[in-house]
């Protein structure tokens, strides 16, 4: 009879693990980080879900930066887009208008304590149309100028946190003290674009700061930006840089500031997690300024989940989970928030164990006064026919005007 019993427990513990692995459900996520410092702290917020959700994992998919997009496109178009997306802010418009990602809005505004008022209306303002929400914004993060403190010193330099604390930073000063620091480094540069990407993926990260900073825009209500004249101002500077003062890292050639090759370069405070094994001082600034003023330029990505996907409604509760004021507030030390109440706290300027106080402040003045990348729902289109004609103008010999022309004429029609 025990033996009975205890086949009959055995194969009810063996029936019960089947149905619960049979029920369990598998969340995909692609991200574009493969730090294990962004990683382990994306696992440890699915953990804390997977304890109200015993049932749920989530798996999250890395996928290169460069590629992010394109791929992320290939998936949704073959029938196997993942649950969950990390989204960026150019590519938004067109999943949006295509009817591609789930309403958000009903999952948030019910979950008990979530308090959706809570985001900046400016930075929900790619995300959300009347009462319908395509995303949540994970981080809102502007571009901010690293800098390599030792070059910055071997040089006799001012480094940029102390130029702007004078008032002193501006693109006349960056130029001078790009062109100083190459010099003073044989075989190293002054600058390097966003994460050596500025002539291919990262063109318009490349090119945007200087140009709002002249006063002009890259492309607004619906027209081009780069033929007005503070874009060419802010262009030709750029060009002078790379082929006569031959400060900034010039096409086909690697910089690689994180490896110490390059003073300085523009990034967002999630890279910060590179720089812990950084073998040089370094620090963060804002932005210089220009004859527009000072003008932070914001990348900004959010969450989506996909209208076709498998596991639409618990994938919405995963979100709603991993925006919480609790995990917003934990994801800030790398992704700056869009919730104010975490914005504005003194844990958000006091929480991040790489970057100081001091340097904090100007990350959150930047979010509080800049402007987000521009978008449109055409974007891949528009970076397609930019393309060439971005090649054209990175030439020693190349004609600016015609070059900046070029780029005009070829993405007009797509605007």
């Amino acid at each position: 009879m025990r033996a009975t019993l205890a086949g009959i427990t055995a194969s009810a513990l063996t029936l019960y693990a089947m149905t619960s692995t049979a029920f369990a459900t598998d969340l995909r996520m692609t991200v574009w980080t493969g730090s294990e410092v962004h990683l382990k702290m994306l696992n440890g917020i699915a953990e804390g879900f997977k304890a109200k959700h015993p049932d749920v994992n989530v798996k999250f998919e890395t996928v290169p930066v460069n590629d992010y997009t394109q791929k992320l496109t290939f998936q949704v178009a073959g029938g196997n887009p993942p649950d969950i997306a990390w989204m960026m802010e150019d590519a938004a418009p067109a999943f949006e208008n295509a009817n591609l990602l789930m309403d958000l809005g009903p999952t948030l505004k019910a979950t008990e304590g979530y308090d959706f008022a809570d985001f900046s209306q400016p930075a929900m303002g790619l995300w959300q149309k009347g009462d319908t929400v395509y995303g949540i914004p994970f981080s809102t993060s502007p571009f901010m100028i690293y800098y390599n403190k030792d070059m910055f010193d071997k040089a006799g330099l001012d480094d940029p946190l102390a130029l702007a604390a004078k008032g002193d930073w501006n693109m006349d000063r960056f130029q001078e003290v790009a062109k100083k620091l190459t010099a003073a480094n044989p075989g190293k540069w002054g600058f390097e674009f966003k994460d050596g990407e500025g002539y291919a993926s990262r063109m318009t990260h490349a090119l945007l700061p200087p140009i709002r900073a002249y006063g002009g825009d890259i492309w607004s209500n619906h027209e081009c930006g780069f033929d007005k004249p503070e874009a060419v101002k802010a262009v030709k500077q750029l060009h002078d840089m790379v082929f006569k003062d031959k400060s900034i890292v010039p096409p086909g050639e690697q910089g690689d500031y994180f490896s110490g090759n390059s003073a300085m370069t523009v990034n967002q405070i999630s890279r910060a997690s590179k720089m812990a094994e950084a073998g040089f001082k370094w620090g963060i600034a804002p932005l210089p300024s220009g004859p527009g003023g000072e003008s932070p330029v914001i990348g900004q990505a959010g969450l989506v989940v996909f209208a076709q996907g498998k596991n639409k409604d618990i994938a919405a509760e995963f979100i709603a989970h991993m925006t919480s004021k609790e995990n917003v507030a934990i994801m800030a030390q790398f992704f700056p928030p869009a919730r104010k109440s975490v914005l504005e706290s003194d844990a958000f300027i006091n929480g991040n164990k790489l970057i100081p106080p001091e340097m904090m402040k100007n990350v959150a003045a930047a979010i509080a006064n800049g402007r987000v990348h521009p978008a449109h729902e055409k974007s891949p289109q528009i970076l397609a026919a930019m393309a060439p004609r971005v090649d054209a103008l990175w030439k020693a010999n190349a004609d600016v005007d015609a070059a900046i022309k070029g780029i005009c004429s070829a993405i007009q029609p797509l605007l």
